[in-house]
């Protein structure tokens, strides 16, 4: 016998018995529960390549059963040149663990960026391997929510500002203008025109700006899909006649735990911006919703973590983000329009984070989506109605 059979053999033979006054289980739980209860994606390979196990997260990454899944085999899903075989191989012939970071996964049924992925053999059965996927972005994600919710919090206190110093001397000088057209000739009433024309659209910027004031979330149980059906009519006869709207939705998805308005201000904002990304011939948007499995997160400003099983999906066919403003997108003021405030997406951030969610974008050209991670509704919200 191998070392590392006895290895094997001598902790099945212990199964990690504790007192329970230390605050350990008497029992350890089967190998299968464990990895189903991991967040990671978790497959077990054989030696062809096919699937022999795949946990509840696992399901979700290739978004297939596991029943379907143990049909397949590994190069139906990823190009057989894909660097994961020779990780595959490697592991098998060093019998050790191989890791790598940041891998991407990108063919017609799979489409993933920045995982981390692990590959370790198993030795009472050498001819399959665990293979972990584990999503690398989740640091990064906090990070940039981070990011949003000061940049946003620096936008309520800038709007704070402008209403109290800048609206009130706004209404003076419209007015003073008003007066001074009835006694200026008609040559020069252009001018008081101009003036009030001007202090007009400065208060239609500072009321544009205190939506981002720091207002208490009135929360309930929101139907998403009434949401983005209502945020689809309203798209579709005005900023968006000229794109083809497509819906793919999850029918049993639970509600959402949120505000609707906010919500339907949030979907709006990205099917515009999708609407003006499109091309006027062939423009296509697609509203997608979806569950997946995901970690509890202690998000930034935020006491106690949240779980954001609902996702929510604005992708468009339209040139791509610049990516000189990718990773600065939802900072106020940045915009890649020519006549955009670069308000839109700093108030679907705060939004959103107001919902204690995340919001992130992929783009590249022909492709760009937008995803919202939103919490459901809690168990107890019904009992606590009136």
């Amino acid at each position: 016998m191998t070392l590392a059979r006895e290895r094997a053999a001598a902790r099945r033979a212990v199964d990690i018995r504790v007192d329970a006054e230390e605050g350990f289980i008497s029992e350890t739980p089967p190998a299968a529960a464990i990895l189903a209860a991991m967040a990671p994606a978790v497959v077990v390979l054989d030696s062809a390549h096919r699937f022999r196990f795949a946990n509840p997260a696992a399901e979700a990454f290739f978004a297939l059963s596991a029943a379907t899944l143990a049909t397949m085999r590994l190069e139906e899903l990823v190009p057989p040149d894909h660097p994961l075989f020779a990780m595959l191989n490697l592991a098998r012939a060093e019998t050790g663990i191989i890791a790598d970071h940041d891998m991407s996964f990108e063919s017609p049924r799979l489409e993933r960026r920045n995982i981390s992925v692990s590959v370790a053999p198993i030795p009472d059965h050498p001819d399959c391997v665990v293979v972990t996927l584990a999503d690398g972005s989740t640091v990064q994600k906090l990070d940039r929510q981070m990011v949003f919710r000061n940049a946003a919090r620096s936008v309520s206190g800038m709007a704070a500002i402008l209403a109290h110093e800048v609206k009130n001397p706004l209404s003076g000088i419209r007015g003073a203008a008003q007066l001074l057209e009835s006694v200026v000739p008609e040559q020069d009433r252009e001018l008081t025109q101009l003036i009030q024309d001007e202090a007009d659209r400065i208060r239609a910027l500072v009321d544009r700006m205190e939506i981002f004031s720091d207002r208490p979330l009135e929360r309930g149980s929101v139907n998403i899909h009434q949401v983005l059906g209502y945020v689809r009519r309203l798209s579709e006869t005005g900023f968006a006649r000229h794109a083809r709207i497509i819906e793919t939705y999850d029918p049993s998805l639970p509600p959402v735990w949120g505000n609707r308005d906010q919500l339907v201000q949030v979907f709006l904002n990205l099917v515009k911006n999708a609407a003006e990304a499109v091309p006027e011939r062939g423009g296509v948007i697609e509203l997608v919703t979806a569950y997946q499995h995901g970690v509890r997160l202690a998000l930034p400003g935020g006491a106690r973590r949240v779980h954001l099983p609902l996702v929510v999906s604005v992708r468009d066919n339209g040139a791509g983000i610049p990516e000189a403003i990718r990773s600065s997108l939802f900072d106020p003021f940045v915009t890649g329009k020519r006549s955009g405030t670069g308000l839109g997406l700093a108030l679907v951030a705060k939004l959103v984070g107001d919902h204690g969610g995340l919001v992130e974008c992929e783009s590249r050209p022909g492709r760009t989506v937008f995803r919202v991670h939103l919490p459901i509704e809690p168990p107890h919200s019904r009992a606590e109605e009136p």
